[in-house]
């Protein structure tokens, strides 16, 4: 039995650039016991834009320490979300493994904080 790919509803070009994509380097990642799902509290340095915090279910694949460092995607302009005490304030990128794990999306050369996704 042969199955159709997965086919996204088409967007627009003006849909898509409303997303503002940016690259950022993670400053600060700690461990966040208060989140109902594995966590961690990542503080992001995203350039002109400043410091942003994000929460981050990417325990599996990654440790504080080994975050540190890290340049990553992050989405900036979808708002703010409370989770407990803590507001993220941009959405940490990643693609699901054949786990469920995810794998953070990341440029494959550094490139300056706050940078926008072309």
């Amino acid at each position: 039995m042969h199955t159709q790919p997965e086919q996204p509803e088409p967007i627009t070009w003006q849909h898509f650039e409303q997303t503002d994509i940016r690259v950022g380097t993670i400053v600060e990642a700690k461990d966040f016991p208060e989140a109902r799902r594995p966590a961690y509290q990542l503080l992001v340095d995203l350039g002109p834009m400043g410091m942003k915090k994000s929460s981050a279910q990417i325990t599996e694949r990654y440790t504080p320490e080994e975050l540190v460092g890290l340049q990553v995607l992050c989405v900036t302009n979808l708002g703010k979300k409370q989770i407990g005490r803590f507001m993220s304030e941009v959405l940490v990128t990643g693609f699901e493994d054949e786990n469920g794990a995810i794998v953070l999306a990341q440029p494959t050369a550094p490139v300056p904080n706050g940078a926008k996704l072309k």
